[in-house]
C-alpha cells in the first residue's frame, strides 16, 4: 500500500497504558492489513528512542504530574491513593504515575531493560476485529514471528512475578482545595474521601456478582442526580445524594485485576461534614450484606448488559476487550456468555460476596482538609459493627 493511501485509510494511532496492560492500538482499512500489522510491529519491537523523543517524553510527564495535582476533578490522584492504602509497598499499590525525582533518572537503557524483560512474546496478544482470522494469523508470522527487537534477544533477567497482597491503611495528603477552579467562578472548597475493601480478581467466579453489586451502588455528582439513564435510583442517589443535599458526590467504582480487586466508594463535602460523610459511607457499605430488593437487582443486572452491549458497539472497544480476555485467560468469553452469568446473580450472591467483602480491613484514601477525618482504626470498628456507626467522641474543649 502506498504511504498516501496508507495516511488516508488510518482513523487513528495511539498507545494506552494502564496500571496492568500497554495496548498499542491501529484503526485502518482492512486491504491495509498486512502494512499496518508491519508498521504496529515495527513501532512496538524497534522504536529509536532517540535522546530528543526521551527528553520530549520527560517534559511530557512532567507537565502531566504537575497538572495531576492542579486539576479539580481529584479522582485520578484519589485512585492512586487507593491503591498505595489497599496494597502497601507491592504489585497495584505501586506509584503508577512516575515520581518526579525519578523522570531525569530514565534513559535508553532503563527502557531498553524494561522492554526485554515485559515485551516478550508470552506477554503479548495481536488482536483483530473486521479482518479475517487466517490473514492475521498470517501477518503475525511474517512481522513477529522471529523478530529480533532493538533491544537484542537475550532472556529477561528481572521479572516481577509478585502477587499482590492486600494490606488494608490509609493514605492522607492534607491540601488547600479552595483555589482549584481554573475559571472566574469559585469552586467550593471540598474534602475528598475514597474508601475501599478487597473484593476479587475477574478470573474468580465472583467478579460478575461483584460487577452488579458496583452497578447496583451507582451514584455520581449531585448535579446531575437525575435523568434517564443516569442511574438514579441507584443506591447512592436514594440513599445519599438525594437525602443529603450537602454531599458533592458519591460513586462506587469496581477496580479488578488478576489476582485481587477493589470496590470502593468516593465521597466529597464541604471539609466541616467529614465526620458525618465517612459514616455515612460506612453505613452503605454495612447495608451491602443486608437485604437486596428484587427490583433494584433486576435494574442493576439490566443496566449492566445494557451498558456491556452498548460499548461493544464500538469496534476499539472490542479489540481492547479481546485482547485483555486472551492476555488474562487464552480464552475469550462472548457478549451472550457474559448476559448469562449476569442474569445468573441472585440476591444471596451479593448478601454472600459482600459480607465476605466486609470482614476484611478497609483501605482508606483521603485529599484536602482532614481536620475533622475520624481515626483509621474508627473507620475501621464502624465497618465491623452491625450499623455501620462511627464511635462517638467526646470532646472537653473544640
Amino acid at each position: 500500500m502506498k504511504p498516501s493511501i496508507l495516511a488516508e485509510s488510518l482513523t487513528f494511532w495511539r498507545s494506552w497504558h494502564f496500571r496492568d496492560t500497554t495496548m498499542y492500538a491501529v484503526s485502518a482499512d482492512s486491504k491495509g492489513l498486512d502494512t499496518v500489522v508491519g508498521l504496529l510491529a515495527d513501532v512496538v519491537l524497534h522504536p529509536r528512542l532517540t535522546e530528543e523523543e526521551i527528553e520530549m517524553a520527560r517534559m511530557a510527564v512532567q507537565f502531566e504530574l504537575e497538572d495531576l495535582s492542579m486539576r479539580p476533578d481529584p479522582e485520578p490522584l484519589l485512585t492512586e491513593m487507593i491503591h498505595e492504602a489497599a496494597y502497601r509497598e507491592n504489585t497495584v499499590g505501586l506509584h503508577r504515575f512516575c515520581p518526579a525525582e525519578n523522570i531525569a533518572k530514565i534513559d535508553r537503557d532503563v527502557l531498553h531493560s524494561y522492554l526485554r524483560n515485559y515485551y516478550t512474546p508470552d506477554r503479548m496478544v495481536l488482536a483483530g476485529v473486521g479482518i479475517e482470522h487466517d490473514h492475521l494469523v498470517e501477518c503475525a508470522r511474517k512481522y513477529l514471528l522471529g523478530a529480533r527487537p532493538a533491544w537484542g534477544s537475550g532472556a529477561a533477567v528481572d521479572v516481577d512475578r509478585s502477587v499482590a497482597q492486600y494490606t488494608g491503611g490509609v493514605v492522607k495528603l492534607e491540601r488547600d482545595m479552595s483555589k482549584v477552579s481554573l475559571g472566574p467562578a469559585p469552586f467550593p472548597e471540598l474534602t475528598h474521601i475514597m474508601i475501599g475493601l478487597e473484593s476479587c480478581s475477574f478470573l474468580e467466579a465472583d467478579f460478575i456478582p461483584f460487577a452488579v453489586l458496583n452497578m447496583m451502588m451507582g451514584g455520581g455528582g449531585s448535579f446531575s442526580a437525575g435523568g434517564p439513564g443516569k442511574g438514579m435510583f441507584t443506591r447512592l442517589y436514594l440513599n445519599v445524594l438525594n437525602r443529603h443535599h450537602w454531599m458533592y458526590n458519591a460513586t462506587a467504582y469496581h477496580h479488578s485485576y488478576e489476582d485481587t480487586g477493589l470496590l470502593c466508594i468516593h465521597a466529597s463535602a464541604d471539609p466541616r461534614q467529614v465526620r458525618e460523610m465517612v459514616e455515612i459511607i460506612t453505613k452503605e457499605f454495612i447495608l451491602m450484606g443486608g437485604t437486596v430488593d428484587v427490583v433494584e437487582l433486576e435494574r442493576a443486572k439490566t443496566q449492566l448488559m445494557s451498558m456491556l452491549m452498548m460499548n461493544l458497539e464500538a469496534r476499539p472497544v472490542i479489540f481492547e476487550d479481546v485482547g485483555r480476555q486472551v492476555l488474562a485467560t487464552r480464552s475469550r468469553k462472548l457478549p451472550h456468555e457474559l448476559c448469562a452469568l449476569i442474569r445468573d446473580v441472585r440476591p444471596e450472591d451479593i448478601r454472600r460476596v459482600a459480607s465476605k467483602m466486609l470482614r476484611g480491613k478497609p483501605a482508606v484514601a483521603a485529599l484536602g482538609d482532614l481536620s475533622d477525618l475520624p481515626s483509621y482504626e474508627h473507620i475501621q470498628a464502624a465497618l465491623s459493627s452491625r450499623d455501620g456507626r462511627l464511635p462517638r467522641t467526646y470532646r472537653l474543649f473544640r
